[in-house]
């Protein structure tokens, strides 16, 4: 059983130029990480998720998967800063941008529960310096419930242009006020969805309003210190700058290249936007949730108002989009997933959590114009699956055959590339980039000596797989239709 300090060490790893520490924990001794079907997973998911760094120019990503309240996996690949090369980890701070929604949506519902407001309160009645303009008088007012569900017929931002780059205004709290009255709603509250930055920021300033404490204060005092979230911060830790918080970088030019984005702080907007974090401490912020669905209590927060916000509470005209009080709600194959997606300048990241199969993906990405949602698709698919079938099925799986790490590697030809790696009794072809690892993948039977051949659908043997060593007994390549593809690493 790995240590949280323990260094995976599987010879799939040859396959991996870029550096990176992947930790295996919190399986109370079980050996979980020891599984054969533990480890033939993890090699698919790295493969797969190597080749979507190298061809989508990804300097690093980090991964934390949690399992009915266990921290099972945290991993760190590629470089958070790519001018001197430093590694990322699992405790790599990155912006997460919009995730930082959540926290806020929690301290409003704890003030609920605490008799400071109320869901249908009118934003006003807390915010007396709340004059933007109602464009639809005879609508609604604008509510706590409507900054929490995104209905509250706000446009979208403050009246300033902090998402132009190369500099980022983001504006403070009081320019945010001083801008409001030169705003107008953009619909009647409760018509349509319209994702607002500015409502949540709103929602910031109710909490300092009804607490008495500044956002930060109340933030560290009743969520973040009671979680145990010590690298979790409601403002980009500029201490950490150039060291544990990773350079972010923009999307790709046409040419291809990737260049430095811009530092920024979010000041004002910090509530809707502003948070870093790292992927061990949102797995505790999942485990927190996980065990408190389970166990039930009031442990930072009430278990039913938990519940409350995870539950759809606004459904568009469209049926398109759902959203709970602070939580996106979406139906998956699963079951209901519930969470938030983030994306700032030089930063994307994502949150979900799938109660009904006890499983929970952070995923964190220091660029833009990536998909951090792909990585947990892939993550809960890949390592998700063998957990749970390890947890059902304490008999363990076979054991990868040691003599065929020698054939595991990345091979190309004309046709592309394609990567090899032990799988049950023999081995797995995946052809790389590829969208689904998992439905892209081709068994291979070991047939004799050298060779294997392809296992089709309804378990016939198609076309060999013929591996040639070298003279120095390393394989260098394979070849199957008569046609050969080269081993590269």
């Amino acid at each position: 059983m790995l240590t949280r300090s323990s260094i995976l060490v599987l010879t799939l790893f040859a396959l991996l130029p870029r550096p990176f520490s992947a930790q295996a924990h919190g399986d109370n001794g079980h050996g979980l990480t020891d599984d054969s079907r533990f480890q033939q997973a993890l090699s698919l998911f790295e493969m797969w998720l190597d080749a979507k760094m190298d061809y989508e120019d990804i300097p690093a990503v980090s991964v934390a998967l949690v399992h009915d309240q266990d921290v099972v996996f945290t991993a760190g690949y590629g470089f958070a800063h790519r001018d001197n090369r430093t590694p990322a980890t699992a405790s790599t701070l990155y912006s997460i941008c919009s995730i930082s929604k959540l926290f806020t949506s929690i301290g409003v519902m704890q003030l609920r529960d605490k008799g400071k407001l109320e869901l249908n309160d009118p934003v006003g009645h807390h915010l007396p310096w709340f004059d933007l303009a109602q464009a639809y008088p005879d609508g609604p007012p604008v509510t706590v419930e409507g900054l929490l569900t995104h209905s509250s017929g706000l446009p979208r931002e403050s009246a300033h242009p902090y998402w132009t780059g190369p500099d980022y205004p983001f504006p403070t709290r009081e320019e945010i006020i001083d801008g409001l009255p030169g705003q107008e709603t953009l619909y009647p509250a409760r018509r349509y969805f319209q994702y607002s930055n500015l409502g949540m920021a709103l929602a910031g300033q109710l909490i300092e309003q009804t607490s008495g404490m500044t956002y930060e204060s109340y933030v560290r005092t009743n969520i973040l210190e009671p979680l145990g979230l010590s690298n979790t911060y409601s403002e980009i830790p500029e201490q950490h700058r150039g060291g544990q918080f990773a350079t972010g970088y923009d999307r790709r030019s046409r040419s291809g290249d990737r260049s430095e984005a811009t530092f920024f702080r979010a000041r004002g907007i910090a509530p809707a936007a502003g948070f870093a974090s790292t992927v061990e401490d949102l797995a505790k912020f999942a485990s927190w949730q996980m065990r408190l669905l389970k166990d039930g209590g009031t442990d930072v927060l009430n278990v039913n108002t938990l519940r409350e916000m995870q539950r759809v509470h606004w459904v568009d005209p469209n049926f398109e989009t759902m959203w709970g009080l602070g939580f996106s709600v979406r139906r998956g194959d699963d079951g209901a997933v519930v969470g938030h997606g983030g994306s700032c300048p030089g930063f994307r990241a994502t949150f979900q959590l799938v109660p009904s199969e006890k499983m929970a993906g952070v995923v964190m990405i220091n660029a833009q114009g990536t998909n951090p949602t792909d990585v947990v698709t892939r993550m809960r698919e890949t390592l998700g699956t063998a957990v749970k079938n390890i947890r059902a099925d304490a008999d363990g799986g076979d054991a990868l055959v040691a003599e065929f790490a020698k054939y595991e590697g990345l091979y190309q030809s004309h046709w592309g590339e394609v990567g090899i790696i032990r799988w049950d009794d023999g081995l797995a072809a995946v052809s790389l980039p590829t969208r689904d690892p998992v439905d892209g993948m081709t068994k291979l039977r070991h047939i004799e000596g050298d060779v294997f051949r392809r296992v089709r659908d309804d378990g016939e043997l198609g076309e060999a797989f013929i591996f040639e060593l070298g003279p120095n007994g390393a394989v260098r390549r394979f070849s199957t239709h008569g046609n050969f593809s080269e081993k590269v690493r």
